[in-house]
């Protein structure tokens, strides 16, 4: 009997140390979940913040260059400028024209590359809307051409087209804005798209640029 009652008792010890073994792992993985749970966590918000604030740098760096003046720019009084629906030719005292009375219709500007001249009245409706328009002449370098094509082409709101008797080999165009550059890689091209896409020079915004005339 007494012998049985040790058995016995030796038993409910190894369950008993059996069973703490096990409430001592759950305790261990338990805190082991917790802790990568945390890491997790904390991660998840470093990368949030850290995207947050590289969204906020960028956006900053935006409002910047739409604040800062553009060098060589030239500018007209946008309240001399007419505006006025007219299918009768208009001449422009500037070329390419940045406003002005113009055709009722406007140029599909959303992104769109014009390969040969189009109508001056149908683009400066499209600069009405927010447009940029980009145009060159025979001045310009091919691989220029071809960059600003690639640029515009995944930008709303801009077109580009030729235009062989302007006096600059590139030159972009907003409503009463306007600059020359010589090559695609001048900084004021960016700087140009950044403050008149759709800029506050617009006496249209947010009018459309599809729906119009294609070439």
């Amino acid at each position: 009997m007494a012998a049985n009652r040790s058995a016995n008792a030796d038993r409910r010890a190894r369950i008993e140390e059996m069973r703490r073994a096990e409430q001592a792992r759950e305790r261990r993985n338990r805190l082991i979940t917790i802790g990568v749970s945390g890491v997790v966590v904390l991660g998840l918000v470093g990368f949030g913040t850290f995207v947050l604030m590289k969204k906020s740098d960028e956006q900053d760096r935006k409002d910047a260059a739409a604040k800062a003046p553009i060098t060589a720019e030239k500018s007209w009084d946008a309240a001399k400028l007419g505006r006025n629906h007219v299918e009768t030719a208009v001449k422009y005292d500037m070329k390419p024209p940045v406003g002005g009375d113009h055709h009722p219709a406007w140029m599909n500007c959303d992104g769109v590359v014009y390969k040969k001249a189009i109508p001056e009245v149908n683009a400066v409706h499209s600069l009405e809307h927010g447009a940029v328009w980009v145009t060159y002449s025979k001045k310009a370098a091919a691989d220029d051409v071809k960059s600003l094509e690639e640029k515009v082409g995944k930008t709303q709101y801009t077109l580009m087209s030729p235009v062989d008797d302007q006096t600059g080999a590139i030159m972009l165009s907003a409503w009463g804005k306007q600059v020359t550059v010589d090559n695609a890689e001048d900084p004021r091209i960016d700087a140009f798209f950044t403050k008149y896409v759709q800029g506050p020079q617009t006496p249209e915004r947010g009018a459309a640029c599809t729906g119009g005339l294609d070439q």
